[in-house]
């Protein structure tokens, strides 16, 4: 099955998070493809970046990761009830990765609402709100701090350009959307950085 190459993940973090929209995440789960297209990213870059957690090049046992080679995902936990996906960038030694933020169910949808919901039916509003936030794909993909430094270019946890990268039929891409820009979110504490139009995200252009 084809993949995102390390060479991906080894460039500028800010241009990875653009270009990551509307690739293929994929979770091989008990030897089941959980997938879903990711619709939203934040860029995150510690030289120069006070919301990153290296910011400053601040190497602790939590940010190791971060400084790992280009191409590994970075999984760490918050409020003590969200984990949050994110792929480390750039050479080994700089501190920046691009936070996953939303991604559209697309195959193994019925493990992932089982996984996110459990037994309880599926509603309109569980629909819209099905992987919509970095803990909620997290669930969905039954992704921890287990899967903290996994390898991308592995057969567990990768990205692809399309579905048929991985023996998938295509289907249609959404009409209309077009590529959106903006301050990160929930960052008020980092100053001038909490403005930096680092986040990315897809949304259908209203007619």
């Amino acid at each position: 099955m084809a993949r995102l190459s390390r060479e991906f993940y080894d460039g500028d973090t800010v241009e990875i998070a653009q270009r990551m929209l509307s690739k293929y995440l994929v979770r091989r789960l008990d030897g089941e493809l959980l997938v879903g297209r990711i619709t939203e990213t934040e860029a995150y870059v510690g030289r120069c970046d006070k919301a990153c957690h290296a910011y400053g090049y601040k190497k602790t046992p939590r940010t190791s990761t971060l400084f790992m080679e280009p191409g590994h995902a970075y999984i760490y936990f918050i409020y003590g009830m969200y984990h949050c996906l994110n792929f480390v960038t750039e050479p080994e030694g700089e501190p920046a990765a691009v936070l996953i933020r939303a991604i559209q169910p697309v195959a193994g949808v019925d493990t992932m609402h089982r996984l996110r919901f459990g037994d309880a039916p599926m509603t309109a509003y569980r629909r819209k709100n099905f992987s919509n936030g970095p803990g909620k794909l997290c669930k969905a993909l039954y992704l921890s701090s287990s899967e903290n430094k996994m390898d991308l270019t592995g057969d567990t946890l990768f990205v692809c350009d399309s579905l048929a990268d991985i023996g998938l039929p295509e289907t249609p891409l959404p009409a209309g959307e077009i590529l959106r820009c903006g301050p990160r979110i929930g960052i008020d504490y980092a100053e001038e950085a909490r403005d930096f139009p680092w986040r990315f995200w897809l949304e259908k252009e209203e007619s």
